[in-house]
């Protein structure tokens, strides 16, 4: 009897990725989302119905955080994290079948901005602003009541690398000769945005602002462990053990591309382009450095470890690897 996998939020980028894995391997897959073929959030019958006997369930829904914190932005961030996991968590305890083990996004967003060492699960320090509220109250939410026969699990996922991911903006930065590194600096803080949590702090220098990462290959594999160990649960880093800094991923994708210069973009270029295309600075000016302990103390072994080879599979997936690089 092939398994029966949930997945919630299977429009996204990771979602798609997981979905045609699962039904690649012969897997019967659920889909959970507001439209389409699937179970609709709306059907609370239908949901409960779709977790009863599954072999797992994967939660990813919520909306983009690329986009412009807006006070409705905010709301809908929030509301549709914390909806979409109490729905799934309410389905599982009204199952009399319930899923063994359910996985629901996090973010390694959650930590604070960190220059000096990586935050881990054991060791690493929660930060503040509106983005690590977001964090800890859709933790929160997953882990509330009693499932008893139901391990949970948060992926505390770092930047997903992959064909469609947020390296497509990086990649096209590069291609524009505007591939240097994204560049911190001050800027003027209104009263809304410091009082919204959604106003980033000069801190790091010159693009030196860690970048925490994670190959999307590396996800399936990480979930598909964790899934073969009943020991573990509650909050794990999903990233690459060999995360970089911010100037280093700028030039490996102009090595790998072979664009030699790329032009750096400063805080008020950040902060300007963001407007234009209803986004926020913090998305690639907070130094984000996560390990993760968890996966490679239990004995994870990932694919893709270090950051070159993670970007060269990418770019020659997408025929875009420069001839030079390819050598």
């Amino acid at each position: 009897m092939s398994e029966r996998i949930v997945i919630a939020g299977a429009s996204g980028f990771v979602g798609q990725y997981l979905e045609q894995h699962y039904r690649s391997v012969g897997a019967e897959v659920v889909v959970v989302g507001r439209n389409g073929p699937g179970v609709r959030w709306d059907d609370a019958i239908g949901l409960r119905e779709a977790v009863t006997g599954a072999d797992a369930v994967i939660n990813l829904a919520g909306k983009s955080v690329n986009c412009r914190y807006s006070d409705a932005n905010r709301a809908e961030i929030f509301r549709s994290r914390l909806m979409t996991t109490r729905a799934v968590r309410e389905a599982i305890a009204s199952s009399d079948a319930p899923p063994p083990v359910w996985f629901n996004a996090s973010t390694a967003t959650i930590y604070r901005h960190a220059e000096d060492r990586p935050m881990t699960e054991s060791t690493g320090e929660l930060g503040t602003g509106f983005s690590v509220e977001v964090a800890k109250a859709w933790e929160r939410e997953l882990f509330e009541g009693n499932l008893p026969d139901t391990r949970r699990v948060a992926l505390r996922m770092a930047i997903v690398l992959g064909d469609g991911s947020a390296l497509t903006p990086l990649v096209n930065l590069v291609r524009f000769g505007l591939g240097g590194p994204q560049v911190d600096g001050r800027w003027f803080a209104t009263a809304g945005r410091r009082n919204a949590g959604t106003f980033h702090e000069f801190r790091a220098r010159g693009g030196t602002q860690r970048f925490s990462w994670v190959h999307i290959a590396d996800v399936l594999g990480s979930i598909e462990f964790l899934r073969a160990r009943p020991d573990l649960d509650g909050p794990v880093n999903v990233a690459a053990p060999h995360p970089t800094d911010n100037r280093t991923l700028m030039a490996e994708l102009r090595r790998l591309l072979g664009r030699p210069v790329g032009l750096p973009a400063y805080r008020w270029m950040l902060e300007l382009g963001s407007i234009a295309i209803r986004t926020e600075t913090e998305l690639v000016l907070k130094s984000r450095w996560v390990a993760p302990e968890r996966l490679l103390d239990a004995g994870y072994e990932f694919a893709y470890p270090e950051l070159a080879t993670a970007l060269r599979d990418i770019l020659t997936d997408r025929g875009l690897l420069d001839a030079s690089a390819a050598r």
